[in-house]
């Protein structure tokens, strides 16, 4: 079955950096585009990267374009977000998800704050 594991939260001061991953398997992880999403408390969802199955196209939003890096290595199945400059409002829950796909994983959680 479609398993997502992410990894490498945890608390950073601002300013500071992270590079979160993302384990996918029980599905072609290269023919699909993935994204990495993120929930703050008490607030919906949200896209914050997305990454073409090939690796060749990369969107971000706006609130963190400039600061944030999608990338992927189809190879070892495994999506990335590289985040530097880090915000306070950049604390929350990230997630990844295959595009098309409802599957999530259980997501890692991003504390920025000094």
């Amino acid at each position: 079955q479609v398993q997502l594991v992410e990894s490498g939260g945890g608390l950073v001061q601002p300013g500071g950096s992270l590079r979160l991953s993302c384990t996918a398997s029980g599905f072609t992880f290269s023919r699909y585009r993935m994204d990495w999403y993120r929930q703050a408390p008490e607030k919906s969802r949200e896209l914050v990267a997305t990454i073409s199955s090939s690796g060749g196209f990369m969107d971000y939003a706006d609130s963190v374009k400039g600061r944030f890096t999608i990338s992927r290595d189809n190879a070892k199945n495994t999506l990335y977000l590289q985040m530097t400059s880090l915000r306070p409002e950049d604390t929350a829950v990230y997630y990844c998800k295959a595009r098309g796909s409802n599957n999530w994983g259980q997501g890692t959680q991003v504390t920025v704050s000094s």
